[in-house]
């Protein structure tokens, strides 16, 4: 059985900011570390005693300190990866999210969705942007392991689940799951069918005061 534990880094200081974040590189707000605290807390409870499970983390900021403190509480050390970070929104990072609503061009209800270009200098396509967390995925799903912890960002997390069933690139135009900042979603793979599972999707219990 191998269960992979998606983890969407819970408040960083672009959320209270208002700007865009992207690749823009903030760091967590004190509510923001104090939610680490608990995903580290809630990680512990499913990884066996006596297990390890194996880390992963977006390198940017916010995903490598809450990546960190689940580290330092599961004794592992994080292996960070620029393929996991968010969307890049190119020139639009870390300016006002007004800024960048005014510019965006948002995606035709029918055609190719994948490919549209956002009206945004150095934007990723949804194309480009899947394209990498796959290939991200497919070198985490590679390693041996029973337990394993992907930290990564609110909408990476859609093509991290998305990579996890297998659902080809393609397909993936009008995909869009939703979870929490400091979320976990919950995915698991038996020994004998091989069947993938979404056990849950952005669970929140841990972080109820």
């Amino acid at each position: 059985m191998r269960t992979v534990y998606v983890v969407a880094h819970p408040e960083a200081a672009h959320h209270l900011e208002n700007v865009v974040g992207g690749w823009h590189d903030s760091p967590l707000t004190p509510a923001g570390r104090r939610a680490a605290t608990a995903i580290a807390g809630a990680l512990r409870e499913v990884v066996p005693a006596g297990s390890r499970a194996a880390l992963f983390s977006s390198d940017l900021r916010r995903a490598r300190e809450t990546a960190a403190e689940a580290g330092r509480v599961l004794g592992a050390a994080p292996a960070f990866d620029r393929r996991l970070r968010e969307k890049s929104y190119g020139v639009a990072e870390g300016r006002p999210q007004a800024w960048l609503d005014a510019r965006f061009v948002p995606p035709p209800a029918v055609g190719d969705r994948m490919n549209h270009h956002e009206g945004v200098d150095g934007a990723e396509t949804k194309a480009a942007f899947a394209e990498r967390v796959y290939a991200a995925m497919d070198d985490i799903l590679r390693q041996p392991g029973e337990h394993v912890v992907v930290v990564t960002h609110g909408f990476a997390l859609t093509f991290v689940v998305a990579a996890w069933i297998k659902m080809p690139v393609e397909s993936l135009g009008y995909v869009n799951l939703r979870a929490p900042s400091g979320s976990i979603t919950t995915l698991r793979e038996d020994d004998y069918f091989h069947n993938r599972q979404v056990v849950a999707l952005g669970d929140t219990r841990h972080l109820t005061p």
